[in-house]
Formats: structure tokens, C-alpha cells, sequence
């Protein structure tokens, strides 16, 4: 478990320094002093290694962001602002997340038990605010929860295309237009 982990913390910074594209898995063996073949014995495929880097970024994002703000929203807008400087792992996530689409990929299960993890927790926080009269507490919070992710993911799309686009302020405007009471 240990070498497991050192992999997939590797991975993170390589993947998110050279980008998903220019990244091999002879690189990343490299970078943990193994030979592919090494590597790859302890993931079942490359794509569950991809996976596994995605479930390590999320661990790593919750646990450096959540606990360093006040709200989780605010946890929420800097993880979208730590994304802009790790282009690469945006560009995994939306390869990964895109390809998990078709019903036998290896990933598949992952991202629907992502979305349906996200979803809870965005829906929950929706749910606080509503009852602190901070949100309407006429809106569908699961609705709102389920909006504020393809808001985040579509406009990571948008980003890689145009870095120019502040991913963060265009998230935490909606928050503000869903917070007018």
C-alpha cells in the first residue's frame, strides 16, 4: 500500500507538471524508480491507475482545502482556483470523466459514485443555507447541487480552451445569484 501511494502521489505532481498528454507511464514509473511492468503490477490496467490518480487528487484537494476555510463553499471556489494551476490533472479528469461515459469502462463506476458523493454534499450544504435564510428555501437543492457541478465541469472545458477564463469567479457568481434571498 505504502509504494501504492507513493505512485499515486508522484503521478499527482508529474501529471500535473507535464500535463496528462505528454505524460507516459515509463514516466511515471521514472519517477518512482520502477519499470513499467512494475508499475503496472500494482494497478490491475492503466486506466485504473488514472482512476486511482483522480481518487488521490480528490483526497489531497478535500484534505488541503476543506480545513484551510471558513465555509465549504469556500473550500469549494479554492479547489476550482488550485485547478487553474494544475492544468494537467484538469485534463486527466476530463479525459478520464469523458471516456467513463461508455458503460464498459473501467472507470465508469468511479465517476458515478463521484458525482453521486459530490452531489450529496453540495445538496447538504444547500440545505444548511437554506435553513440559515441564507437560500431560498423554495429551491430544489438537489437541482442546485446537481447545477453547480456541470457549472465546475463545463467550465474546466472552457478553460482549457481559453486559460483566460477565471473558473473561480464565474462559480462563486453563481453562488451569488443563488444566494440572493
Amino acid at each position: 500500500m505504502a509504494k501504492r501511494e507513493e505512485i499515486l502521489t508522484a503521478a499527482l505532481d508529474v501529471i500535473a507538471r507535464n500535463g496528462y498528454r505528454r505524460t507516459s507511464v515509463r514516466e511515471l514509473a521514472d519517477a518512482v524508480g520502477l519499470s513499467q511492468a512494475g508499475l503496472l503490477h500494482y494497478f490491475s490496467s492503466k486506466e485504473e491507475l488514472f482512476q486511482e490518480i483522480l481518487r488521490k487528487r480528490d483526497e489531497v484537494d478535500a484534505s488541503a482545502f476543506e480545513s484551510m476555510h471558513e465555509s465549504p463553499i469556500e473550500g469549494f471556489f479554492a479547489v476550482i482556483r488550485h485547478n487553474s494551476e494544475v492544468p494537467g490533472l484538469v485534463q486527466l479528469y476530463a479525459q478520464v470523466s469523458t471516456e467513463a461515459g461508455d458503460p464498459d469502462h473501467p472507470a465508469r463506476e468511479f465517476f458515478i459514485e463521484r458525482y453521486k458523493q459530490f452531489r450529496a454534499m453540495f445538496s447538504q450544504l444547500i440545505r444548511d443555507e437554506q435553513a440559515a435564510g441564507r437560500i431560498d428555501a423554495d429551491l430544489d437543492a438537489d437541482r442546485i447541487a446537481n447545477l453547480f457541478l456541470a457549472a465546475a465541469d463545463g467550465l474546466q472545458t472552457q478553460w482549457m480552451l481559453d486559460p483566460s477564463i477565471d473558473m473561480a469567479d464565474h462559480v462563486a457568481y453563481l453562488w451569488q445569484l443563488v444566494t440572493r434571498a
